[in-house]
């Protein structure tokens, strides 16, 4: 059976809920277009942000530095997070969806506007850094809204397939991303530094407007919609998680921490490893990424489905023995120079590390909380652990192999972040069979 066909055969349907085919693809859209405006940064701060906006420090430093205003973005994330959680759980998911939408995309637009350090001094780095944190609030908000306009209105039986269908925006937007600055790479050097790098950039203008087009048309959760009528929504919704649900934040911080590291080191950090340490050309890489997210869009709804049959809990388990074991691997792999093994290495580990956890999580995260905190508690969840881990993962290994001129710091690294999800996959319960209509 085909994903539009499941989607089609659903009760959401026959028991006169809003159309669910609608709200996946109508979340999955938007989801590609707000990842593709986040992750675009990722590739040009490897690729030319450093020599158009760092020029004055030597390579490696202007990497690091590029890196860094690349962190600030995931900084912002755990504040788009509280904001647009609380008013998520406050006044609804559809209109912060929508919000989220557009901030993302005016930042973004902006970068591909900006002069460089040529034109206007520090002026340009520092404007880079407030519309990453634009870019960085925007995001915040978005993930957990686009989710739970997919799963509040799924099956009960079939959240962590539908949920990880909204989680293909992510490759989708690596692939776009990614494919766009490939399909530059024609262009010569002085012109995809001149203005060809800021192309994707303004591209974006044209997504977010059909993206908000689309999204407008959604309706609001059956689940929120309840809460709502039984005048039961949280006053303070981030004061309530902190009070009553502690445990349940710092589950669902542990368990995202290994998976959002690895894919920024494979989609971020490979880029620099590979053209710099290895003197590997950079379509080489960039088609090895591509491959990674297309093979994403197999991998992540089966492990979802797999996550509906046997349970998110054990692909957490599963997926963080894997990602410690893979973290020596990839570097050896790597290091072969070989273009079949590195392609196929890459895109194999994404998926092992990454869409193993990554599908599974769209269900998991949200169903450890109740619908009056759900907003808030599934995107501080998830915000922090990506501002810990995922911003900071290619500035902290560079650093790492700038220091140690060797890999195996690199892979430690790794193996920690795997062992705290580990811990938190298994202090947590099984949440598959949880009742997501209670408050």
């Amino acid at each position: 059976m085909s994903i539009a066909q499941a989607i089609e055969d659903t009760p959401a349907k026959a028991s006169g809920m809003p159309e669910l085919s609608r709200i996946v693809w109508a979340s999955v859209f938007g989801t590609i277009i707000e990842w593709y405006d986040f992750l675009i940064y990722g590739t040009a701060a490897a690729l030319v942000f450093n020599k158009l906006f760092f020029p004055t420090l030597d390579p490696l430093a202007g990497t690091l530095a590029a890196f860094a205003t690349y962190a600030v973005g995931f900084g912002a994330r755990p504040l788009g997070g509280i904001i647009f959680g609380h008013f998520g759980d406050k006044i609804g998911r559809k209109a912060m969806l929508m919000m989220t939408l557009v901030i993302m995309g005016v930042g973004t637009f902006l970068i591909g506007c900006l002069p460089t350090y040529s034109q206007i001094g520090i002026w340009a780095p520092i404007l880079l850094v407030v519309l990453r944190l634009l870019q960085g609030i925007g995001v915040g908000g978005e993930w957990s809204g686009a989710v739970l306009m997919v799963i509040e209105h799924a099956p009960p039986e079939k959240r962590g397939f539908y949920g990880s269908l909204v989680q293909i925006g992510f490759p989708a937007g690596v692939a776009a991303s990614t494919g766009t600055f490939l399909l530059l790479t024609v262009l010569p050097n002085d012109a995809f530094l001149s203005w060809g790098w800021r192309i994707p950039f303004l591209f974006s203008a044209i997504l977010i407007v059909i993206g908000a087009f689309i999204r407008l048309r959604l309706a609001e959760t059956p689940l929120f919609e309840k809460v709502k009528e039984e005048e039961n929504v949280a006053r303070m919704p981030l004061m309530e998680l902190l009070t009553n649900h502690r445990k349940e934040l710092l589950i669902s911080i542990g368990l995202k921490i290994s998976e959002v590291a690895w894919v920024y080191m494979m989609t971020v950090f490979t880029i620099v490893y590979a053209t710099t340490k290895l003197g590997l050309p950079k379509t080489l890489i960039l088609n090895a990424i591509l491959a990674a997210a297309l093979l994403e869009f197999i991998t992540m709804p089966l492990f979802g489905w797999m996550s509906d049959k046997i349970g998110r809990r054990i692909m957490f388990i599963a997926g963080s023995i894997i990602s410690a074991i893979c973290a020596f691997a990839i570097f050896a792999l790597m290091d072969t120079k070989n273009p079949a093994i590195i392609i196929i290495s890459i895109a194999v580990i994404v998926s092992l590390t990454h869409a193993m956890m990554f599908g599974p999580e769209a269900a998991y995260l949200p169903e450890l909380f109740g619908t009056k905190t759900r907003y808030t508690g599934s995107s501080i969840g998830c915000q922090v652990a990506a501002a810990i881990s995922g911003g900071l993962a290619p500035v902290v290994a560079t650093g790492l192999l700038s220091w140690s001129g060797a890999t195996w710091p690199i892979s430690v690294y790794l193996v920690v972040l795997a062992a705290i999800s580990l811990v938190a996959a298994l202090a947590s319960v099984e949440t598959k069979k949880l009742d997501m209509s209670r408050a």
